[in-house]
């Protein structure tokens, strides 16, 4: 049998890679919707070479130039951010893999749960922001949520070794990012172009930035413990250079399930699609004796404190994770302009956080209210900053 898959965000790392999975199994998925936010030119590409029915770009004026230079197709053409949900909901469709960036994953994430999709989730913010509703929604329609991240993916995959009221606690891994081992001092001379030279994996600017402050973590931290119904206090994190233990899953006999890998989005993206089933690897496997040594570490959060700041976003819930997101999308941004020092990201993120008051069980408007007055406030508070 044929899944019909849509790929909302497939001009993207995760997404290129997503499709690359298709390629290699033409006889059990197929796509039928492809979306982008402007790069139009692979757009196209990637449209007149898997021929969905439709796809979808946020800019309306590139819309319009894509849907002219795709006429010759019976490809429809969606434009602006209603598109995207609009293609989230695109019947014939069994999937949607959510690869869209930031804040902008929350509502498509919702509209495919409404339309009774599966749901690939690769935007973590989705869950950051409106994770109670997510969640909601997905148990509401009798959808299953089914992790990208190579971490979640990896917890998702250790579960299966036993049964939830059995875990003690679940680990996850960061590799440290691009400035692991730095101290403040050297930290506060850190430059957009070193942030951006992971490691490890090769990601989107804005992820690879939080990779870097450590922030990407923390908003797994919040992730996980929407999708996996576990408290903060088990959820821990630790540092792992290496990349090779994607996530640990302790349970209270005292048994760790670890799932390891090369660090590769498409072992992954494959399995979220095949799931509940496994279907032959047909990418580079572990070399076992070629493997590095593993080594593993607590995370500096004196010189990384944005993992802390999730740590607390997520306990207090309600709407301080989307505040913590919007912020952050903020400082990111003008950190990628040089118009920001790295160190100043955090302490941008701890000046929103508290000027906030927490709305517990929060409705979609006051999430998206919310995110509104989080992205201004975060761009006052740094233009004070900068201008003094």
């Amino acid at each position: 049998m044929v899944r019909g898959v849509l790929i909302l965000g497939s001009t993207g790392s995760i997404g290129r890679q997503a499709l690359e999975v298709v390629a290699r199994f033409p006889e059990k998925l197929k796509i039928i919707g492809l979306s982008a936010r402007k790069n139009i030119e692979l757009l196209e590409a990637q449209a007149r070479k898997f021929q969905p029915e439709a796809v979808a770009v946020q800019d309306e004026a590139k819309a319009r130039i894509l849907s002219s230079r795709l006429k010759d197709t019976p490809i429809r053409v969606l434009g602006s951010a209603a598109g995207i949900e609009e293609l989230a909901r695109w019947p014939g469709a069994e999937m949607a893999l959510v690869a869209l960036v930031g804040f902008s994953g929350l509502l498509p994430t919702l509209a495919a749960l409404e339309s009774g999709k599966t749901i690939a989730l690769a935007n973590k913010e989705a869950l950051v922001v409106g994770g109670e509703r997510v969640m909601a929604e997905a148990a509401q329609q009798g959808c299953d949520i089914i992790p990208v991240d190579s971490e979640h993916s990896a917890i998702f995959q250790c579960l299966q070794a036993g049964k939830r009221e059995e875990v003690k606690r679940i680990v996850l891994t960061a590799s440290g990012g691009p400035f692991f081992g730095w101290t403040r001092d050297e930290l506060a001379r850190g430059q957009p172009s070193q942030a951006l030279k992971h490691p490890n994996w090769e990601m989107g600017a804005k992820i690879t930035i939080d990779s870097a402050t450590l922030l990407n973590k923390g908003f797994e931290v919040i992730e996980a413990h929407w999708l996996f119904s576990l408290d903060y206090a088990q959820i821990d994190v630790v540092i792992h250079p290496q990349s090779i233990v994607h996530s640990m899953v302790e349970f209270v006999d005292g048994a760790v399930m670890a799932q390891m890998g090369l660090p590769s989005m498409l072992h992954p993206i494959q399995y979220a699609f095949s799931f509940p089933d496994r279907w032959k690897e047909p990418w580079e496997a572990l070399n076992y004796p070629r493997i590095p040594a593993l080594h593993f570490a607590e995370p500096d959060t004196s010189a990384f404190p944005c993992l802390q700041l999730a740590y607390e976003a997520g306990r207090r819930g309600g709407t301080m994770p989307a505040v913590l997101n919007a912020a952050n999308e903020i400082a990111v941004s003008l950190f990628l302009q040089g118009r920001l020092r790295f160190l100043d990201i955090p302490v941008l993120l701890e000046q929103v956080m508290e000027r906030h008051r927490v709305v517990s069980r929060p409705s979609l408007e006051e999430i998206m209210r919310t995110d509104h007055w989080a992205r201004e406030e975060a761009s006052a508070r740094a233009e004070d900053n900068i201008s003094g």
